[in-house]
């Protein structure tokens, strides 16, 4: 009877235990589905290959324009201006007019030089003829001796007064050229500082109109002491190769690269004690005009060559507080490596490499948060993305510049 009691009971757990033992094998089909769908693809980035090349050194220094040639047009002699002879603000040529100043005065000078000059002439021809006499008399004893010497010093007296009468008739006649003031020379006038009916006087200290050269036109750079000291370090080392490309580009006020290049024209053989630096002097051609003197520019002067270095965008390198520089790189068996590297300057968007890389390694661009060292990635060719224009007529422009800006640095924050 007890056996037949518990057989049902028996039967039972046996039921229950095969239902358990077939979910608990269920479960772990799921789990290892689960798992298997849960494993994450291999990761693709972008890359580089590194190739050594040539790279020139360029160095972004401040300077302001500055016009080729200056005139202040002040008067040589005094007198009444009459008129205005230029429109301001225009280009005038050398030679030309400018004002016109009262020269009744200048030519009653004039006309006095040369009365006081005919009357000298007179006065020579008279004693030369009564010399000649006497020369002849002299010879038979008809006059002393002594009077022919004195007559010959009065020649030599008359002749003279001539001489200074005649100086004197220039100078007059200069002063009546000076009574119509022209342009010493050619260039774009400012605003006049006379207008007619006022007075002037010769050599005074107020310029009556300034006339600049402005095409071409200086650029004056600072550079620091120090940095001459550096680059000339790093030529003596030969880290740095000599450039002969002295052309030199701007960058303007707004942004812009200014169309024309510049050619260095001179450094100062010294430091100015006060700053501590020294002016460089670029020469740029200027025929519209578009540079005008004391606009603020900055100028981009090639230093040197570097040799055998490598260009890396910036977005690819990150550093250490202490400001120690490295990047990811993708070995021959597709595994992240991380390379500690040498930079030198930039060039663009990118990092003058000279120490850590060797030609042919992958330098991961794209994708430099998703990875870590030893993971295994799948390469594929970096394709930079062109940034749009910026102006300041395009705000939409520069706010996407911004928030690209933005998204490299929290991309190289979250690798450092």
């Amino acid at each position: 009877m007890s056996a037949k009691l518990w057989v049902p009971t028996l039967t039972a757990c046996a039921l229950a235990t095969s239902i358990a033992l077939v979910g608990c094998s269920n479960d772990k089909k799921d789990a290892q589905q689960a798992a298997a769908s849960q494993q994450a693809p291999m990761v693709e980035v972008g890359v580089v290959v590194a190739q050594p090349q040539n790279v020139e050194k360029t160095v972004e220094l401040a300077g302001r324009t500055s016009p080729y040639e200056v005139s202040e047009v002040r008067p040589q002699t005094g007198g009444v201006i009459l008129k205005r002879l230029f429109a301001e603000g225009s280009y005038v040529k050398a030679g030309q007019p400018l004002y016109q100043i009262d020269s009744r005065a200048n030519r009653a000078s004039v006309e006095n030089s040369k009365a006081s000059l005919l009357q000298q002439e007179a006065n020579l021809n008279s004693l030369t003829i009564k010399m000649n006499r006497y020369n002849q008399l002299v010879g038979i004893n008809a006059v002393a001796k002594q009077d022919y010497d004195d007559l010959v010093g009065e020649v030599k007296v008359a002749k003279a007064q001539v001489e200074a009468a005649r100086a004197a008739l220039d100078t007059a006649q200069i002063n009546l050229g000076y009574s119509t003031i022209r342009a010493p020379i050619s260039g774009q006038t400012d605003h006049s500082s006379f207008t007619a009916g006022a007075l002037v006087t010769a050599g005074q200290s107020d310029a009556l109109v300034k006339i600049q050269r402005l095409d071409p036109i200086y650029v004056d750079i600072t550079q620091s002491s120090s940095d001459l000291l550096r680059l000339r370090q790093e030529l003596k080392k030969g880290s740095l190769a000599n450039s002969n490309n002295a052309k030199v580009k701007l960058k303007l006020e707004d942004g812009s690269t200014y169309a024309n290049e510049g050619n260095l024209a001179f450094a100062d053989a010294s430091v100015d004690s006060g700053t501590g630096s020294i002016i460089i002097r670029a020469v740029f051609s200027n025929p519209d005009h578009l540079l005008l003197p004391g606009m603020y520019a900055t100028a981009q002067i090639v230093e040197g060559i570097v040799p055998n270095a490598y260009l890396v965008p910036q977005i690819a390198v990150t550093r250490t507080p202490t400001g120690q520089a490295s990047v990811f790189v993708v070995n021959a068996k597709g595994v992240v490596e991380t390379r500690t590297i040498e930079t030198s300057s930039t060039q663009g968007q990118n990092w003058i490499v000279t120490g850590g890389l060797k030609s042919g390694d992958k330098v991961v661009v794209d994708g430099v948060a998703k990875i870590k060292e030893g993971q295994q990635v799948k390469t594929t060719p970096y394709k930079p993305v062109a940034a749009p224009a910026t102006t300041p007529n395009n705000p939409a422009a520069k706010s996407a510049n911004a928030a690209s800006q933005a998204q490299s640095s929290s991309k190289q924050q979250a690798h450092a």
